[in-house]
């Protein structure tokens, strides 16, 4: 394995630095770049101290997020006397990874705004304060209100994920060895919270109402900005210039530019809607299609952009292969919110010595799942050290898992028809499976894009990462329209079969990806 000398090191961030000042005279812009001296810093689990204070950000953002999506696709399918928007429940589904894809469509815009404009630090801390405002606003007890929140929450988390995420990678040179670790234990605070927020989000929505389960959503969001807030001292990139921030009239120009599309758009959508030439599926069909440009588009855009060197296009090659590796889970993955909830909704069992709990707390299996196992994966790791797998390996190794945790299902499915009722086994193994898989490929993922990004696309980088999760929403928004139609075990049984056909297909390009992802590992 390639061995990176001081004297190389410092040569590289040489190169580095020129790049970034080349580029600081190309468009006129002031560079700020606040980073803490994070090499000896170990105040954390071994870990810098910032990455304290992103853990908890993470954590409550996740217990609000994933707490009200546990009971998102219930309260769509509810009937509207219960409370709910009387949807069928392929509808739900799709309508559920519809607004999936857009969280994630809007994570790119996220990105420019933070590379451009905002800085990593203030784009999360504006996206935490719409998310929050999201949730209050879903708390409210009227249609109209539902879909205000979840545009909020859309535009707050377009901001924040693909940010937060950068402001981890800030912690750690790119030859540091605790930086894969260090973003196992980001995903673990990621996963407390995918545990906490459901079980109480859950019990409130199902047991009390669902506007009761978004509003605990709103108080976690709420709690994640205090400490985002008290922490910020030990955090990269915390000052309020973006690094690559426009100089001021184009700066002008951007903010009326974005201004005035967001007006239009909103008018045009409205438009369209009141006089019925726009209806929710016909919205959920758009999203696709967009889902699937987006990420054509923005790759071209940075293959052929003079700001990336030849280096950085040689890099991005490969990271096409982890995008496609990182699509096909994430579909798996995000149906746990969507017909896994559905189906242990209908048919799971929910008693315990005769006492009832609410169905959503399956969603908590996958949380503490992770919560287990993500210590677990990032001791091995560092025990390792640069004996452990390469990094397109274990992406590899995520994606079967997920395919497997599908590929569990069919057993318990098959023959299965009226009202029948399931061990909750069949539920625990195949969330099991799924958050180790979870653990191996976000992680590494993560890691490995903000090494591969090129410099004046930090940020955005991060996003198309995100960009892979809007595309995979945006195929479950179309393939759960079968979920009820076609036979149960023939609908997990193909798409599991997918991902562990895709994962395998990724091992055997592992030799040229390990040749061209340096300086992944």
């Amino acid at each position: 394995m390639f061995h990176i000398t001081p004297r190389s090191r410092f040569a590289m961030r040489q190169r580095g630095e020129q790049r970034q000042a080349n580029y600081r005279k190309q468009i006129g812009a002031t560079v700020v770049t606040v980073e803490p001296n994070t090499r000896e810093d170990h105040r954390f689990f071994g870990h810098p101290r910032g990455l304290l204070t992103l853990f908890s950000l993470e954590m409550w953002e996740r217990f609000s997020f994933l707490g009200m999506q546990a009971i998102l696709v219930l309260y769509f399918s509810d009937q509207v006397a219960h409370g709910g928007l009387g949807m069928a429940q392929n509808s739900a589904a799709s309508v559920t990874a519809a607004y999936g894809t857009l969280v994630y469509l809007v994570s790119v815009a996220g990105g420019w705004l933070a590379d451009r404009m905002l800085g990593s630090y203030r784009a999360v801390l504006w996206g935490g304060i719409l998310i929050a405002c999201g949730h209050y606003s879903m708390a409210v007890p009227t249609t109209g209100m539902t879909w205000v929140g979840l545009g909020l929450i859309i535009a707050g988390t377009g901001l924040l994920k693909p940010n937060v995420s950068t402001m981890v990678g800030k912690l750690y040179t790119t030859e540091d060895q605790r930086r894969d670790a260090g973003f196992a234990l980001y995903y673990m605070g990621i996963n407390v919270g995918a545990f906490l927020g459901p079980l109480v989000t859950g019990w409130l929505g199902q047991k009390m109402g669902w506007h009761l389960g978004f509003s605990a959503a709103a108080i976690g969001m709420t709690l994640g900005l205090v400490q985002y807030v008290l922490g910020r001292r030990g955090l990269a990139g915390r000052d309020h210039a973006a690094e690559f921030a426009l100089p001021p009239r184009a700066m002008k120009r951007a903010v009326w530019l974005l201004a005035g599309s967001g007006v239009l758009v909103a008018a045009v959508a409205a438009a369209l809607v009141l006089t019925g030439r726009l209806s929710l599926d016909g919205t959920v069909n758009i999203l696709t299609v967009i889902s699937v440009v987006a990420p054509v588009v923005y790759f071209t855009v940075m293959f052929k952009s003079p700001r990336v060197t030849a280096e950085e296009r040689g890099r991005l090659r490969p990271y096409i292969v982890l995008f496609a590796a990182s699509v096909v889970f994430n579909f798996i993955l995000f149906q746990s919110y969507s017909t896994m909830t559905l189906l242990a909704a209908d048919h799971a069992r929910t008693s315990i010595l005769g006492w009832q709990f609410p169905s959503t707390w399956y969603n908590s299996v996958l949380g503490v799942a992770e919560v287990l196992l993500a210590p677990v994966v990032a001791a091995v790791w560092v025990r390792m050290g640069r004996r452990q797998p390469h990094a397109s390996r274990k992406i590899a190794y995520g994606v079967i898992l997920g395919g497997l945790s599908f590929l569990v299902m069919v057993p318990a499915v098959t023959g299965q028809t009226g009202n029948w009722k399931m061990a909750a086994w069949w539920l625990v193994v195949s969330y099991l499976l799924l958050g180790l898989g979870d653990i191996l490929l976000e992680t590494t993922g993560m890691s490995a894009t903000t090494k591969l990004a090129p410099a004046a696309f930090a940020s955005q980088t991060m996003a198309l990462w995100f960009l892979s999760l809007a595309l995979a929403n945006g195929i479950q928004a179309q393939a759960v329209k079968l979920f009820g139609v076609i036979s149960n075990d023939l609908y997990f049984g193909l798409n599991g079969a997918i991902a562990v056909v895709l994962g395998l297909v990724v091992i055997a390009v592992g030799p040229w990806l390990r040749r061209t992802m340096h300086p992944v590992h």
